[in-house]
């Protein structure tokens, strides 16, 4: 993976379009650009900081769920600010009271390694290139000319080797730009450079040989594509009467819907206090929204390939953002849709806005709310759906992700990743699969270019997901699918039917997806009409599971990937499934370690954890940039309504 340092730090004005406010409304609205300021001022004058600090994420420390339950617009809320900080070697935190302008806290954390930060990924390529060692092997590769390449890479992560302790290693690569655009088709392969980021020096040099750099056409712009196919007629949704929803601050309402927007560098569009008007009543279903965390490792156990196994939430997102990438208009998000910005902290701590990182927009595509034709009396009833989305794009080195939070007028809300981007791929001697006789080249992957094969790979997402259906005590029930056998002398030989069963520790909330079952969050205390239990229930989609064995030293670090879903006791402080700081961790950290108490988890505040993911194996028609590839989940009302709350949508 590489992060361009390119990157710019100071982007655009925001439109007149952008939805952020200049001062907290909301005690969950982000931290502003005059909040940032404010904390950059009481840390400066703390005497904390020093020469060699470096801010490695900058976050709004939400106030007590209780108080922001309880708050009324109009009254005052606490705004607290946590900090993440290196300072050589050393980890810390603080808190700061923004409104008193005053330190809380400042606390070091032993034995962490926190996110890479952009100036780490800028130093590295001067570093690899100041060593005698590395220029030789480029030398050796009939590469003179440095100026075209670029050689940079994320943390190493931890594979128990002894001499590595306690180091913060960078593993980069190197790419040659000279021509082209698109510099992932351009892997120089067979050279790892190990960089200690604390010392800023080559920490380690492994060179397994010249292979082939790919020489074919990798660039997909307009210019070097030629002639693109004709345009089909236009295609236009507009909205003459304005959007059908309403911002007030960062609290949305559409239809029936009501809940809030904060952008969080590492957590994306995070959605809080999530309701549903109900008639005279307006019901909760989910107090947050978030995503946790992203595991992508390859298959491939080359030297410059088994280490990467990337946290992408966790090792990028505080320090690099991974909703810093603007959204293109008209393209990413209609016309018609409102913009959100996000102000997130370089490295020095100085605060940077960042404009259009989020859109909400209204969509309707053709989908059918309900319908059905009664061939009785020759009489059809159909109604059109049309759904909210509140939409970021996380853009990680080669790959960029969709994000989409899908508000339905039928009670539900689905959580939608498009993985596109490009494939991340190695150079080899053959040309293509037909001249790889021993298969020793394509062994773990498959040729997308000449000279150029894509390894297999994963990519897991994590969500946290605080459901408070009809508030905040609820239980997981989970039905299971059992077949049953019937009596002799019956025209059926067996059914199925549903055996439900409340779980009461954190062992019986570890599920997984293959498994015949519902999932549904209950509240005990409240009764549907028809006497059940009010109940929201999470729906998988299509889904694989990790393979990978438990011992191998990234699985124990991605431990959240061994259960699809996960049930814990509300904790403020566990919300990323990997823990906080993943960044070389050994392993055992966030979901594992939590539920190693088997804490009780009925009747009471719990978080839901769904985990879903794609094993990757790439195609020729995914170079060379892949098509959006989408996977989902689903959080739908299960008896929670007397009826199909769709039922009184409009004949168009």
């Amino acid at each position: 993976m590489h992060v361009f340092t390119s990157i710019l730090l100071a982007l655009t004005l925001a439109a007149p379009a952008s939805a952020s406010a200049p001062a907290p409304r909301h005690p969950l609205d982000g931290l502003g650009f005059a909040e940032h300021w404010i904390v950059y001022d009481v840390l400066r004058d703390s005497g904390h900081v020093y020469a060699n600090t470096r801010y490695a994420g900058v976050s709004l420390r939400e106030p007590p769920k209780g108080e922001v339950l309880a708050w009324r617009p109009g009254a005052p809320f606490r705004r607290e600010a946590r900090v993440i900080f290196m300072q050589g070697p050393r980890t810390f935190e603080a808190v700061v009271d923004i409104a008193a302008r005053r330190l809380l806290s400042w606390t070091e954390v032993p034995g962490v390694q926190p996110d890479i930060t952009l100036e780490e990924f800028g130093a590295q390529d001067e570093i690899a290139k100041a060593s005698p060692e590395v220029v030789q092997a480029l030398k050796r590769r009939g590469i003179t000319d440095l100026t075209t390449v670029t050689c940079e890479g994320p943390t190493r992560g931890y594979f128990g080797i002894r001499e590595e302790e306690g180091r913060r290693l960078a593993a980069a690569s190197c790419v040659d730009e000279h021509s082209i655009e698109n510099t992932w088709g351009r892997p120089i392969e067979g050279l790892t450079i190990y960089i200690d980021l604390h010392e800023r020096k080559v920490f380690r040099i492994v060179d397994t040989g010249p292979v082939p750099v790919p020489a074919g056409a990798v660039d997909y712009h307009a210019e070097a594509l030629g002639r693109v196919r004709e345009p089909l007629p236009p295609l236009r949704i507009e909205t003459p009467l304005g959007p059908g929803f309403k911002l007030d601050g960062n609290e949305v309402s559409w239809d029936r819907w009501r809940f809030h927007v904060r952008v969080e560098p590492r957590g994306g569009a995070v959605i809080s206090n999530v309701r549903y008007v109900d008639g005279d009543r307006t019901r909760s279903i989910l107090y947050q929204g978030s995503f946790s965390e992203m595991f992508v490792p390859y298959m491939d156990p080359a030297e410059g390939w088994y280490y990467r196994t990337f946290f992408d939430g966790g090792e990028f997102g505080h320090s690099l953002g991974l909703t810093r990438s603007p959204l293109e208009r008209g393209t990413e998000c209609p016309d018609s849709s409102v913009w959100f910005d996000m102000v997130m902290t370089t490295e020095r701590g100085l605060p940077r806005r960042h404009p259009d990182v989020a859109c909400l927009f209204e969509r309707s595509g053709g989908e059918v709310a309900w319908r059905h034709r009664e061939s009785r009396n020759d009489t059809l009833e159909s109604r059109a759906r049309r759904d909210l989305v509140l939409r970021w794009i996380a853009t990680l080195g080669n790959y960029d992700y969709v994000f989409d939070w899908v508000f339905q007028p039928d009670g539900s809300l689905r959580g939608v990743v498009g993985a596109t981007g490009i494939a991340e791929v190695k150079g080899v001697a053959s040309r293509t699969a037909v001249q790889d006789e021993d298969g020793k080249d394509g062994a773990y992957g498959r040729f997308v270019a000449e000279n150029t094969v894509a390894p297999n790979h994963d990519h897991f997402f994590a969500y946290r997901l605080d459901l408070d259906v009809d508030g905040t005590a609820n239980s997981l029930v989970v039905d299971d699918l059992k077949t049953k056998r019937l009596q002799e002398g019956h025209p059926r030989k067996s059914l199925w039917v549903v055996e439900a069963r409340t779980a009461r520790v954190e062992q019986d909330g570890q599920l997984d997806r293959h498994a015949q079952a519902l999932w549904r969050f209950v509240n005990p205390a409240v009764k549907g009409p028809m006497g059940y239990p009010t109940s929201y229930q999470v729906k998988p989609g299509h889904s694989s599971e990790s393979m990978l064995e438990k011992d191998d030293y990234p699985q124990r670090r991605a431990g959240f990937t061994e259960h699809a879903l996960w049930v814990t006791p509300y904790r403020a402080d566990e919300l990323y499934a990997a823990g906080d700081y993943p960044t070389q961790s050994r392993g055992g950290d966030g979901l594992p370690a939590w539920t190693a108490a088997n804490r009780a988890i009925e009747n009471t505040d719990i978080v839901a954890w769904y985990t879903f993911g794609m094993h990757h194996v790439v195609r020729a028609e995914d170079w060379p940039v892949m098509p959006t590839v989408w996977h989902e989940f689903e959080l739908r009302p299960f008896d929670f309504f007397a009826r199909n709350p769709a039922l009184d949508l409009p004949k168009r």
